[in-house]
């Protein structure tokens, strides 16, 4: 499965809960065109979404993750075993966590997280990260993939843009996994350009289907203040 997603596009196929595109439907709908204009895989947040898709596209590589915002905790993407356990069943292949330093719930190692979702649910890991540091960390700790993702949304990375074009350079010398690209790929140019610094495949979210965020910031330009206004 790893290898047909090399030097390949996968779509992360999402919406705000506050969306009506948030229905799995219209999620499984994304994902669907997705493969059907050429990408490989698609990366799903929440266990019901990734039911749907995995209904529409029964052979596709799915990275599932579950994003949950928990009290006193930064760290959102698939933070507990528990939460993989349910991605898992849903149907995903490859289960996304966050990688990074940060403390997590219930006082859980990030690498006691992998070993329990390669032995417990037999899913391959994917480890969102934010810096070489947490990206040493999750490839010792056996991670089949890593990725770029976290790259700019950390505490210890918010003064930084993504895409990580250095951090995804350094990894890829370093690392003999996957090394993906994931987070501010805006342009088909910028997916061109992560796969000639190295990167084993390219993942494409908002630049895609961020259709709320499209609206958001062409609805800016009439608003008071816009460029309508001046």
């Amino acid at each position: 499965m790893l290898d047909s997603l090399k030097h390949q596009l996968i779509v992360s196929c999402q919406a705000p809960v506050d969306s009506p595109l948030h229905d799995p439907l219209i999620i499984a709908a994304f994902a669907k065109a997705a493969i059907l204009r050429g990408a490989v895989g698609v990366r799903i947040d929440t266990p019901t979404h990734v039911k749907a898709v995995r209904q529409q596209l029964p052979e596709v590589p799915i990275i599932g993750l579950w994003k949950q915002q928990i009290p006193g905790y930064s760290v959102y993407i698939t933070p507990r075993f528990e939460d993989a356990i349910a991605i898992g069943e849903a149907g995903a292949d490859i289960i996304a966590i966050d990688a990074t330093s940060r403390p997590r719930p219930n006082l859980e190692k990030v690498t006691d997280l992998i070993y329990k979702i390669h032995q417990d649910l037999g899913k391959l890991v994917m480890a969102d990260v934010d810096d070489l540091e947490s990206a040493r960390m999750a490839v010792k700790a056996g991670v089949d993939i890593v990725g770029t993702t976290l790259y700019g949304y950390t505490e210890k990375t918010q003064t930084c843009e993504p895409p990580g074009w250095d951090l995804l350079q350094e990894m890829v010398k370093e690392f003999e996994v996957p090394v993906i690209c994931e987070g501010g790929i805006a342009t088909p140019e910028m997916a061109k350009k992560a796969l000639e610094l190295g990167a084993y495949s390219v993942v494409v979210g908002g630049a895609i289907t961020g259709v709320d965020l499209k609206l958001q910031a062409f609805q800016a330009v009439f608003s008071p203040g816009g460029l309508v206004g001046n």
